[in-house]
């Protein structure tokens, strides 16, 4: 079955919400690409349906989105001084993002907002459908994909929990979010970036959530590295902390953690092939963190691995203070409450090995050994 075409998914998007607006007129060469892949992907009725609804699912909620953000007028809207969390994938940025999100004196992204984020979430009540449609996906999703519970605990909020900035834009057709393309039986490959654009729709989706609700500084997550230009030009006041671990198993755990996820989507995987192509685009983030000037800018507090997971709230402490904000002692004990009651086990323990790595250990740790110079790091062992 051929996939329906681009000018049909945006008419019928169009058509479906009596809007027009899709806010650039770039987006629809973005559409007709994931179009073009999935027509070439060989997929049954069932999964061509199952895309046709994921594109039309986006596509419908960025022509609301637009078009509240500009019937209310959400530009005005002011972002100050937002706190960013970055480091590779597998790297212990989701728990810092969790014990970040403690603060109450603080405001994160929930994926129920994001997902569905018109109306502007603020005036929303506690029985708000979107809260109870967004749990639902993610129960889908666990369904869809039962290894990430293990990989990932915190995914248990549900609705509730933290999507990394990624999935602001996905409705731009320029991230590969699971929780966005869970429906869609392939491994969905890269899209077109363009940094600028994107982090311009993250303010807008933070201006949009933030919008009727008390002012809060933002605490943010995502995988910044590669796009520091266009975040510090899009937030020049922001503060970025910044985990560094070791090369070798963060390639390890993201071959299997993010192989386990492509596998249950796409039914079947080149294990193989995904661990060279998953080393590959790493180690040129690695290898990219040497060379921008931007890795050293003083809005950026590196911290490594070994001490954030020796403790944990220190570690934040510490970034607080770099940032220049308060760190009170509710938010201290809140976080350290969240690691009593949240082990990163409490669904089974996921492991992983370095037998995984399709490339000589030696010969990466050898590669390596200038980022691990360069930011304090030790060669990692594990038991």
């Amino acid at each position: 079955m051929t996939l329906l075409g681009t000018d049909v998914l945006l008419a019928a998007a169009q058509e479906s919400t009596g809007l027009t607006d899709f806010g650039d007129d770039t987006l629809p060469a973005r559409v007709a690409l994931v179009v073009d892949r999935l027509n070439d992907a060989g997929l049954d009725d069932a999964g061509s349906q199952a895309a046709a609804y994921t594109i039309d699912e986006l596509l419908t909620s960025r022509l609301h989105f637009v078009a509240d953000h500009a019937r209310l007028s959400l530009a005005g809207e002011p972002i100050t001084a937002p706190l960013f969390a970055t480091g590779e994938p597998r790297s212990g940025t989701t728990l810092l993002h969790a014990l970040l999100a403690e603060d109450e004196d603080s405001r994160a992204l929930r994926f129920w907002e994001v997902m569905y984020p018109s109306p502007p979430p603020g005036p929303a009540a506690d029985d708000d459908p979107r809260r109870a449609q967004a749990d639902a996906d993610w129960r889908a999703i666990l369904d869809r994909i039962p290894p990430w519970i293990v990989s990932h605990p915190y995914n248990d909020l549900l609705g509730d929990g933290l999507p990394e900035c990624e999935r602001t834009w996905a409705f731009d057709f320029r991230a590969t979010n699971p929780s966005a393309w869970w429906r869609v039986p392939m491994t969905i490959n890269n899209f077109p970036q363009d940094h600028h654009a994107q982090y311009a729709l993250h303010r807008m989706m933070l201006q949009h959530i933030q919008y009727t609700r008390p002012p809060k500084r933002w605490l943010l997550k995502g995988f910044h590295g590669r796009r520091l230009r266009a975040l510090f030009d899009t937030y020049p006041d922001a503060r970025i902390v910044w985990v560094h671990r070791d090369p070798v198993q963060v390639l390890a755990s993201q071959i299997v953690a993010f192989g386990q996820i492509n596998e249950s989507l796409a039914g079947t995987l080149d294990w193989t092939q995904y661990a060279k192509a998953t080393i590959e685009g790493s180690r040129a983030n690695f290898h990219a963190y040497l060379t921008d000037p931007l890795v050293d800018d003083p809005r950026i507090h590196h911290v490594r691995y070994r001490d954030f997971v020796a403790d944990p709230v220190a570690t934040i402490a510490g970034f607080y203070d770099f940032a220049g904000a308060s760190f009170s002692a509710a938010a201290e004990k809140a976080m350290r409450d969240y690691l009593v009651t949240n082990r990163s086990d409490r669904y089974g323990k996921f492991t992983y090995s370095t037998d995984v790595l399709p490339v000589p250990v030696q010969q990466l740790h050898d590669e390596f050994a200038p980022y691990r110079e360069r930011f304090g790091i030790d060669i990692e062992t594990r038991r």
